[in-house]
């Protein structure tokens, strides 16, 4: 494990102390676990960015799902004739 020095606003400081203490922990601790719930939101949203550019290429090739489709794919949900999903026609 490496050790990182971190200058922290007073008020941070404050209530760090507050939660490592309700909490029983070391501030480290606590630290610790706040950057790692950080860098995995940071990983889904950099994951959700790169699907997003994804899909917005495939619609640019015109590989999109008319709505009306998608609709009665829906709306054939909790039925006993429940439909596949549809997909483009590319």
């Amino acid at each position: 494990m490496s050790v990182t020095t971190v200058r922290l606003q007073a008020e941070v400081e404050q209530h760090l102390e507050a939660i490592a203490g309700r909490l029983h922990r070391s501030k480290g601790w606590v630290i610790n676990q706040a950057l790692s719930e950080y860098i995995e939101k940071q990983q889904l949203e950099q994951e959700r960015w790169k699907q997003t550019l994804e899909a917005m290429e495939s619609a640019a090739q015109g590989k999109v799902v008319d709505a009306s489709e998608v609709h009665n794919w829906l709306n054939s949900w909790g039925t006993d004739n429940e439909h596949d999903a549809p997909r483009s026609g590319k």
